[in-house]
């Protein structure tokens, strides 16, 4: 298989559903510009014509309801906001509307829409850029909420999208639009629902999504080497949940730590302990943990967000504390270098 960077694995995923069927266009901010929203849509205009892949104004709510229009009209809209914190100016279409509509009108009709949204945090991004909100939008029956992890199912999971028959909020972090890997060509496609185990063991269940599962992957892999293993499951979707193989690990492990890239507070990640706790309760070893952002919004300053993220090494401190076992995690925070926001020496940037 060839080897793919996630946007351009993203970037793939979108040229083949253009040219598999006439009615998927692709439109927002940026879609034909020379950077091509962060190389995910580059050159697609010049590919498959600009009536069908073409730029918006900076109007979200009005172009976010054209595309609900859209697809009651028979068309497969993929429409990219270049931040998840721009759409929040349309949650009326998406709430109200594009979730709403097979429920209340007896399923006669659906709205097949793919709304891209850009997550970021770091890199000064501040508190109006860097929300990871998937919690809200996973909260509103009749929303799919969507959030890969690799190129892989970045391109698997876009395609499934774009051909199914429910709106899908597609949720991107920018620090993954260059991580690499073998990516499947042609039309590929991950069921919605099904996660992903990417490390196995039995020490403790790990439950992450997005780069959270990245972070995660590390501290696992260094824990490995000193004799605790860990069951790694990135989510791939928030929603649907892939509750059984949660909960199968969890009644062979009997010890759960959740990551999620959002706020504490009414996040994902209190949703999976709260079903834990009541569907595996007997089988728990120790309390259930998570691992998410304060509830304050990020800062622009490097001083204030120094000690704001969750990172590898609080992972690891955390599975190793679940476990009851000793172990070295400062060397984690080691690896990172200055600024201080940058995951390690395997980041190449978001940009």
């Amino acid at each position: 298989m060839p080897v793919m960077t996630y946007a351009e694995a993203i970037r793939d995923a979108l040229s083949v559903a253009l040219a598999q069927d006439p009615s998927v266009i692709v439109y927002g901010l940026g879609a034909p510009d020379p950077k091509g929203v962060f190389g995910t849509t580059l050159d697609l205009h010049k590919e498959h014509g600009s009536r069908r892949v073409f730029d918006m104004p900076t109007s979200e709510n009005a172009m976010t309801g054209i595309g609900i229009g859209a697809a009651l009209g028979g068309l497969r809209p993929v429409l990219t906001h270049q931040r998840l914190d721009f759409a929040l100016l349309s949650l009326d279409q998406i709430i109200n509307n594009a979730a709403k509509w097979r429920f209340m009108f007896g399923g006669q009709r659906s709205v097949p829409f793919t709304i891209r949204m850009i997550l970021g945090r770091g890199w000064g991004q501040g508190p109006t850029h860097s929300q990871n909100l998937q919690a809200l939008f996973a909260h509103i029956p009749g929303l799919c909420v969507v959030m890969p992890t690799t190129p892989d199912d970045a391109k698997g999971l876009l395609l499934t999208s774009i051909f199914g028959e429910d709106p899908v909020i597609f949720l991107e972090h920018r620090w993954l639009h260059n991580l690499s890997g073998e990516t499947p060509q042609g039309d590929h496609r991950i069921p919605l629902g099904k996660a992903r185990m990417m490390r196995s063991g039995g020490h403790v269940t790990v439950v992450a999504m997005s780069i959270m599962s990245i972070e995660a992957a590390h501290a696992v892999d260094h824990l490995a080497a000193q004799g605790i293993s860990c069951d790694l499951i990135d989510l791939r979707s928030i929603r649907p949940m892939d509750w059984p193989m949660i909960e199968e690990s969890v009644r062979r492990t009997g010890r759960l730590l959740v990551l999620d890239s959002g706020h504490e507070t009414g996040g994902v990640a209190g949703e999976i302990v709260a079903h834990v706790a009541t569907k595996c309760w007997g089988d728990l070893r120790a309390a259930p943990r998570r691992l998410a952002m304060p509830d304050v919004p990020e800062a622009t300053s490097p001083a204030l967000t120094k000690d704001y993220h969750v990172r590898a090494e609080h992972v690891a401190e955390a599975i190793a504390a679940l476990a009851g076992r000793e172990a070295e995690f400062a060397s984690l925070a080691d690896a990172r270098k200055y600024p201080h926001d940058v995951p390690g020496d395997w980041f190449k940037g978001p940009f």
